[in-house]
């Protein structure tokens, strides 16, 4: 607030006090405001005590991590100190002055097998606003022969390149050195990460496809005078790819990275050369504030990983590639705002370099649109909604700090407990990585079968007259045979082409009646919430209308067409006509009844339990129902 002199004119105050014109607020108070909210929607009683609305709306992440709707300053008193952007740990940023002005390093990825036409986009990129490329070579990518002609135009010492290259990484890193020299660049200006990562490589492939020793030769390369190229990639997204949590996502990073640095100081190099040749990838996701306080987390626990090798002037070096196992391939315009709100995390957390994939990546080879797309979804959170003006834009906020201090403190758990199991080749060949990621995917699995992780435009309000993009397939870039690749998705994906099949052998979608009983507003909640489900599926249907009797809704279900119906009405007129309707509907034919509805405990003791098949209700397995509705209605066939 400002005061005037005697003149009238302003003066500045000497404390800026944002919220001096307003009564302090306690605790007490917020805690009576949430619990009052709470109270109205019935979830707690008149009785409950001070908190319970809070202990309500408080949910637990993957890792244990409870987190809480209302966080104060009292809650952050005994967290350690974050320190300062520029300086050990690192947690607010690897410089000072962070990402400002110019904002972060925006990387596109390019995975297709064409040289040609790799290398026209690869141009066409770097001459729209990307600053560094991220190339796929070798297997499932451009052959490593055919490098030069990709970049071919390209100013190595400008636009750094960093390759993907699976098993052929180690040739595929000479290659690009070998090519730098053809082209006169000098070894000190030579920009890119060689990206060679032979443990990545054992997590996704499985069995003995490498070790951290088959890093060592280019690194030592690498070591040799090129100051701004980075050797190693710590790829720790193939745990989020097979359906890990954040914090084993950065607990698997610190102890890859330590496997890294013991096979480099084993070969002669010194922790600060060893440590300088590593970049650390990681997934950013839609879950916004988890990716902040990952990458936050995570520069945390390398600094003190080094720290106890005796280095603390080395920041990590982080590459946030947003999640393309979160991308649907049905209705992939949403991987739009996917991808948009997993790149601002990823740039809010302070990555050093971000990759937002094109919103068909998952279908196939990308095209010129959705790569335009993707890179201007990055310029668009640089220059226009100025995210790289702030340093450290989440660092002071209560919350973000708190999940900071408990995923680093998780993660750190987890890393101990792959270092206790011999580190990480020795944790992947016994079978443990993959017991401890199955156990986390085994929860998230459950969570999308049942809706509680919804899929826009796949789990959640599909659109069954959309018609598919199609993209020419890529090949993998590396056959699993390690941790598996999880696509959430992908199961309800594979029940919208089981419906495509039958749409394009007999003209029309699998088909469910729906039983409506009552007048509109009786039955179109539930209606609305059948049909939701069963498009998941890609199951249409087709309802009765209003009725009046069991006899009007039998008649309409006689000339649907299909063997399954689904009663869609009030609790109040279940109680009065549900019975008689589903007697109507067995007479008519119907060889499935299920109820929209959660089952009550008088309807497990005779009534409609004896009468209906099934129910669906909000938390219900929604693709054990998809199963059992296509598989009816193929054995109708």
């Amino acid at each position: 607030m400002t005061s005037s002199d005697g003149a009238g004119a302003p003066v500045e105050p000497d404390e800026l006090e944002l919220a001096a014109g307003f009564d302090p607020v306690d605790r007490e108070q917020w805690l009576r405001a949430v619990d009052a909210v709470v109270r109205r929607s019935g979830r707690i009683g008149e009785d409950a005590e001070l908190g319970a609305g809070v202990e309500t709306l408080t949910c637990t992440s993957p890792d244990g991590i409870r987190v809480a709707p209302l966080y104060a300053a009292e809650d952050t008193t005994d967290l350690p100190g974050t320190g300062v952007p520029g300086a050990w740990p690192f947690t607010r940023g690897a410089t000072a002055d962070g990402p400002v002005q110019d904002g972060w390093d925006v990387r596109q990825r390019h995975t297709g097998t064409d040289p040609a036409a790799v290398h026209e986009a690869v141009l066409a990129d770097l001459q729209s606003g990307v600053n560094s490329i991220w190339l796929r070579v070798g297997t499932g990518g451009v052959p490593v022969a055919d490098l030069a002609g990709v970049l071919d135009g390209v100013y190595l010492d400008l636009a750094p390149i960093a390759l993907d290259a699976g098993p052929d990484a180690v040739a595929a890193a000479h290659a690009y050195l070998d090519l730098a020299a053809r082209n006169g660049i000098e070894d000190a200006s030579l920009l890119g990460s060689l990206g060679v990562d032979p443990i990545g490589l054992r997590a996704r492939a499985g069995g003995d496809a490498g070790t951290a020793a088959d890093a060592v030769e280019v690194a030592r390369r690498a070591a040799d005078g090129f100051g701004q190229v980075t050797a190693i990639t710590v790829d720790a997204t193939v745990i989020r790819e097979a359906g890990g949590s954040g914090a084993q996502e950065l607990g698997w990073s610190l102890a890859a990275g330590v496997a890294y640095l013991r096979a480099l100081t084993a070969a002669g190099l010194d922790i600060a050369t060893a440590a300088r040749l590593l970049e650390f990838r990681y997934a950013a996701t839609p879950e916004q504030f988890p990716t902040i306080a990952l990458l936050r987390a995570a520069r945390r626990l390398w600094s003190r990983v080094l720290e106890e090798c005796g280095v603390t002037d080395v920041p990590q070096r982080q590459h946030a590639a947003v999640a393309e196992v979160l991308f649907s391939r049905r209705d992939p315009w949403v991987n739009m705002l996917r991808g948009t709100v997993a790149g601002f995390a990823a740039g809010v957390g302070g990555a050093d370099a971000v990759t937002v994939p094109p919103f068909d990546a998952a279908i196939g080879v990308s095209e010129p649109f959705s790569r335009r797309i993707a890179r201007n979804t990055q310029t668009l959170l640089v220059e226009e909604s100025h995210l790289a003006r702030v340093i450290d834009p989440a660092g002071g906020s209560w919350y973000v700090e708190h999940l900071t201090d408990d995923l680093a403190a998780a993660g750190w758990a987890f890393f101990q407990q792959v270092e206790a199991a011999g580190g990480a080749e020795a944790a992947l060949d016994s079978g443990f990585v993959a017991e401890r990621v199955g156990e986390v995917r085994a929860r998230r699995e459950t969570d999308v079968a049942r809706r509680k992780a919804p899929l826009t435009g796949v789990s959640e309000f599909p659109d069954l007259a959309e018609k598919p993009v199609e993209r020419t397939p890529l090949p993998p870039a590396v056959e699993r045979g390690g941790l598996p690749l999880w696509r959430p998705a992908e199961a309800y994906e594979g029940y919208r082409d089981r419906s495509d099949a039958v749409l394009a052998e007999t003209g029309t979608r699998p088909t469910v009646f729906l039983a409506t009983i009552g007048a509109l507003a009786d039955y179109t909640t539930r209606a609305g919430f059948t049909r939701n489900l069963l498009g998941a599926g890609g199951i249409d249907t087709t309802d009765a209308g209003p009725t009046g009797t069991a006899d009007e809704v039998a008649d309409a279900f006689a000339g649907s067409g299909t063997g399954v119906a689904v009663l869609c009405s009030s609790d109040a007129l279940y109680a009065e006509r549900a019975e008689a309707a589903a007697a109507a509907l067995r007479n008519a034919g119907a060889t499935r009844i299920l109820l929209a509805g959660r089952p009550k405990d008088e309807d497990r003791v005779g009534g409609l339990d004896n009468t209906v098949d099934g129910y669906l209700y909000a938390g219900c397995d929604a693709l054990a129902v998809l199963d059992d509705v296509h598989t009816a209605l193929e054995g109708a066939k």
